[in-house]
């Protein structure tokens, strides 16, 4: 297994946003690359490498001391490790953060739709593979929307690895999932080809930007770098049936929440569980039920929506701090 730096990881972005549907998404795109490679000192330099994981190439984003306490960070959809760009900075000084783009998403590279099975059981197997060759034997895990699921399974397959768990509208709980799932729910009941397509109004630009959007209470807080640049992922060829499989598999994740919470009531692994209140997938009841399990976890709101980050990573990344500070 080799592990690669990306030298000039923006030239062959930029070269490849060129056929990007929309001079407004790429000139967007372009100000988000340069947001992130943009660190300050304190960041320690984020770096941007592959690793090969079978016949998977994960790209993901190292920062901080590499004998610092280890962060591992698990994005959702439709996202990649660059949702993190704002909490990245502010923990990497004390905390070696890692941060991968899954199967399907980012700049990871995987074989195409029918070449390779796109459920949450791959996506896991490819972060366990990932975490043992870059040699993690003790993390943290922040676990974010499709992230829960894929890092709660690496979490049950390893917990003597797992020091604590951040949970930011990371769901494991019937209870936490809003009406707005019925459509998913629907195609989970049915898997039709007209149930199938229906769902393709979740993967357009103006949907990727209204999820990013819904319950934030000032929209002009929160930057269309993000959303453009998902949108141009989700637009590549064979992206669209990749995430209509998740979309389908997603009902695996549902299943095992009962696993997921026995697993939680065995190893009391620390949770923290910060949440925009205002998600219309994931609802406050989510967060407080991992209480129920977990009676020492401790869960916050804040007044935004499902990405939190793009509002609040100020306020998480201090919590993150206090939390793991006593929790190693």
């Amino acid at each position: 297994m080799n592990k690669s730096t990306i030298a000039l990881p923006r030239r062959s972005i930029l070269a490849g946003l060129a056929a990007a549907p929309g001079a407004a998404m790429l000139a967007s795109a372009t100000n988000a690359l340069a947001q992130t490679a943009s660190v300050a000192p304190a960041a320690n330099n984020i770096r941007y490498l592959t690793q090969k994981v079978g016949d998977v190439e994960v790209y993901y984003r190292e920062a901080g001391p590499a004998d610092a306490p280890t962060i591992l960070l698990l994005h959702g959809f439709p996202t990649s490790g660059h949702m993190f760009r704002d909490l990245i900075p502010l923990l990497s000084d004390r905390y070696r953060i890692i941060a991968p783009d899954l199967p399907g998403f980012g700049l990871t590279k995987a074989p195409p739709h029918g070449q390779f099975t796109y459920s949450f059981d791959s996506l896991a197997q490819v972060v366990n593979g990932f975490v043992e060759a870059i040699n993690l034997k003790r993390y943290a895990i922040y676990i974010f929307d499709y992230g829960a699921p894929t890092g709660l399974r690496v979490a049950m397959a390893h917990p003597e690895r797992v020091s604590a768990i951040i949970t930011q509208n990371g769901n494991a709980y019937v209870e936490g999932l809003s009406e707005g799932w019925n459509p998913i729910q629907k195609y989970w009941k049915d898997p039709s080809d007209t149930n199938r397509q229906a769902l393709r109004d979740f993967l357009k630009p103006d949907s990727v930007r209204w999820q990013y959007l819904q319950g934030v209470p000032d929209p002009t807080l929160v930057s269309s770098d993000g959303s453009n640049l998902d949108s141009y992922y989700l637009s590549r060829p064979g992206i669209d049936e990749i995430q209509l499989d998740l979309f389908l598999d997603y009902r695996s994740n549902v299943a095992l929440y009962p696993a997921f919470q026995a697993y939680f009531r065995k190893e009391q692994p620390p949770v923290l569980a910060t949440w925009g209140k205002n998600d219309p997938f994931f609802v406050p009841a989510g967060a407080e039920a991992y209480k129920r399990d977990l009676p020492k976890a401790e869960v916050h709101f804040f007044d935004t929506g499902h990405f939190a980050l793009e509002t609040h990573h100020r306020e998480i990344a201090a919590l993150i701090g206090d939390f793991l500070a006593k929790n190693r």
